[in-house]
C-alpha cells in the first residue's frame, strides 16, 4: 500500500509538465504570429505557417495550437502603416489583358482612327450588340460576290484591325453571315459554306498574319439566319453579307453604333 501511494504520488507531482507544455506551444505560437504581422514578405510568412503547422500536426498536437497559423495575418505593415486586404499588393500578379475589362469608348476611339475611311465607305460599321462589341467586314471592301477568297488591300484592312485588337489581349468570335440568296456552285453548295468559309478566311488572317493567339479565337458560321437588315432590299442584303469580328472580352462603358 505504501509503494503504491508513492506511484501516485509522484504521477500527481508530474501533471504541470503537461499544462507547461501546452503553454509553451501557445507561446512559441504566439510569437510566431507577432513576427509574421510585421514581416513583409507574404510568401515568406505563408512558408513559415505551413512548415510551423505541419510541425504541429507531426507531434500530434491539438488544434487549437495551430489554429491562428492558417495563413498571413489579414494587415500587413507596409511603411510603418497597416496594409488593408482591399489595398492593391505590389506581389500581386498583374492581372491577365484578356482577363481584365476594356473600355470600349478607347477601343471605339482607336479603330475609328485607324479604319476611318473604309468607315466612311461602308466597308467596315462597328457597333454595340447584347454578345458584345462587333466589327462588321462587309462582303463591299473584302469579298468578291460568291468567294470566301479576300480581295486585294483586304488584308492590310484585316492586319490594321488586328494591330489594335492585339492591345488588349481580347478573346473575340469570327462570324460569317450571308443573304438569303441561295447559292450553289463548284465551291460552295449553300450559305452555310459560304459564310463558314468567310469567317475562316479572317481568323487565318488574324491568326497567321496579325498574331492573334488562337487560342482567343472561334468561327462560325449563320449563312443567312442572323441578319441585321431586311432582305427584301438590294441595300439590306448587301448588310447582310458581313464577317463580325465580335468582342466577347468583359467590358466597360457604353459606346455608341456606328453603321
Amino acid at each position: 500500500m505504501r509503494r503504491r501511494e508513492k506511484i501516485e504520488e509522484d504521477t500527481h507531482r508530474d501533471r504541470w509538465l503537461v499544462s507547461f507544455a501546452d503553454f509553451m506551444t501557445l507561446m512559441f505560437a504566439l510569437f510566431v504570429v507577432l513576427f509574421a504581422s510585421a514581416y513583409h514578405d507574404k510568401k515568406a510568412i505563408q512558408r513559415v505557417s505551413a512548415a510551423v503547422k505541419n510541425g504541429f500536426q507531426d507531434m500530434g498536437l491539438s488544434s487549437a495550437s495551430n489554429g491562428p497559423l492558417e495563413g498571413p495575418p489579414t494587415n500587413l505593415l507596409k511603411d510603418g502603416a497597416a496594409l488593408s486586404s482591399t489595398e492593391s499588393d505590389p506581389n500581386k500578379p498583374a492581372p491577365v489583358p484578356g482577363d481584365a475589362r476594356i473600355d470600349l469608348n478607347e477601343l471605339h476611339k482607336k479603330l475609328d482612327l485607324v479604319l476611318g475611311k473604309e468607315i466612311e465607305r461602308q466597308e467596315v460599321g462597328l457597333r454595340m450588340t447584347p454578345e458584345g462589341f462587333v466589327i462588321s467586314l462587309h462582303e463591299l471592301g473584302f469579298f468578291d460576290s460568291g468567294e470566301a477568297k479576300l480581295m486585294p488591300g483586304a488584308a492590310d484592312k484585316i492586319k490594321r484591325i488586328a494591330a489594335v485588337l492585339t492591345q488588349y489581349g481580347l478573346d473575340m468570335r469570327v462570324e460569317g453571315h450571308s443573304d438569303n440568296v441561295p447559292i450553289h456552285n463548284a465551291i460552295f453548295a449553300s450559305n452555310w459554306d459560304l459564310s463558314t468559309a468567310r469567317a475562316m478566311a479572317v481568323a487565318t488572317m488574324l491568326i497567321n498574319e496579325s498574331g492573334i493567339d488562337p487560342k482567343r479565337i472561334s468561327i462560325a458560321g449563320y449563312a443567312q439566319y442572323h441578319p441585321v437588315a431586311s432582305n427584301d432590299t438590294p441595300e439590306g442584303r448587301r448588310a447582310n453579307r458581313r464577317v463580325d469580328i465580335v468582342v466577347v472580352s468583359a467590358y466597360k462603358n457604353p459606346v455608341s453604333n456606328t453603321p
